[in-house]
């Protein structure tokens, strides 16, 4: 699932230090398969105990769309549980944009073709303004460039990103996918390599 440019409205979540527990309650860690969890994302903040839709909650609420969530700094703190990125991916994000990510997060949402664009405090802060402002806000997120922008204002940062997930994201690869796609290479180093035999 390749990842270049992202251009998309976004679903806000104005809360600091969102755990993985809170993005994907334990109780519906039994699955084994990555599909349906998407169904409980935010559950405890989604659904009442009659599970009935809570109707203050973003994701609740048809005003907010789109492929990229914002939510508050240290998102993704708590147990290093990957179900929380399977949870995201399953829902449809692709972004997801804080000033802070837990480091296991992180790296689970790399691996689950999941950009966590990390920015700075005043450019979250600025960026959850606009989006209150203007539901329909449209941000982009271009990975070629490591850009994210604010589409008709000047509100436009840069974000880091290891080269090599980069890499892989741009070209749809998971860690298997990558070594595959070196295959011809090992393969000539290999035959140039001089063996010892016993």
């Amino acid at each position: 699932m390749k990842i270049t440019t992202i251009n998309s409205s976004c679903v806000p979540v104005r809360i600091d230090h969102i755990d993985t527990d809170q993005i994907i309650p334990a109780r519906f860690l039994k699955a084994t398969t990555r599909e349906g969890f998407g169904d409980n994302l935010f559950r405890d903040w989604r659904y009442d105990k009659n599970n009935e839709p809570i109707a203050d909650f973003v994701l609740n609420d048809a005003t907010y769309s789109g492929k990229i969530l914002v939510a508050g700094k240290n998102f993704g703190c708590g147990s290093s549980r990957e179900h929380a990125a399977w949870a995201i991916a399953d829902y449809g994000f692709r972004v997801v944009v804080s000033s802070f990510f837990a480091d296991i997060f992180k790296g689970n949402a790399l691996n689950n073709f999941i950009l966590p664009v990390q920015v700075s405090d005043d450019f979250l802060n600025a960026l959850f303004d606009a989006i209150e402002a203007n539901p329909k806000t449209k941000v982009k997120v271009d990975l070629p460039t490591q850009t994210i922008e604010v589409e008709g204002t000047d509100l436009k940062a840069s974000f880091e990103i290891n080269d090599y997930k980069k890499m892989c994201l741009l070209n749809g690869y998971d860690d298997i996918d990558y070594i595959i796609s070196q295959s011809e290479a090992v393969t000539a180093f290999e035959g140039k390599r001089a063996y010892a035999y016993l």
